[in-house]
């Protein structure tokens, strides 16, 4: 019960930041891709905020002999930059330029009701499907 009263929480905090610095808002995100245009960088001191705290987060947490609430860190060990990782980025990175929506503010989005973020969860899963079903036919 502990871990799901915690993860409920960091959730809710998750979705107040995303909420606080306008990444639900995909105006407000498009604003920040388009550099060549009306260029938002407002977006960028939430970037540096968040690295700030990653970088000084990580070295602290992963020195741990493991997670609070879990048996181990979920880390991956892969180092190869290869197609599959390219592609990905790449139909990430248009799908965000699209839409204005990466998968956390699509999510929250959900609770804001608004179609284009269903639509775009849609996708995410569908993507996901689309993932399975060609790495079996390998």
């Amino acid at each position: 019960m502990k871990r799901i009263l915690l993860a409920l929480l960091s959730g809710i905090l998750f979705g107040l930041g995303l909420s606080l610095s306008q990444m639900v808002n995909p105006d407000k995100v498009l604003g920040f891709l388009d550099i060549a245009g009306n260029w938002d960088p407002s977006l960028a001191f939430v970037m540096i905020g968040a690295l700030a705290v990653t970088f000084v987060s990580f070295r602290w947490v992963l020195k741990r002999p493991g997670p609070l609430l879990d048996d181990g860190f979920h880390v991956s060990r892969r180092r190869e930059i290869d197609k599959p990782l390219l592609l990905g980025a790449g139909l990430f990175g248009i799908g965000w330029g699209m839409t204005g929506y990466c998968p956390g503010p699509a999510v929250a989005g959900l609770g804001l009701g608004t179609l284009e973020a269903l639509v775009m969860v849609a996708s995410i899963y569908a993507g996901f499907f689309a993932q399975k079903w060609f790495a079996d036919r390998k």
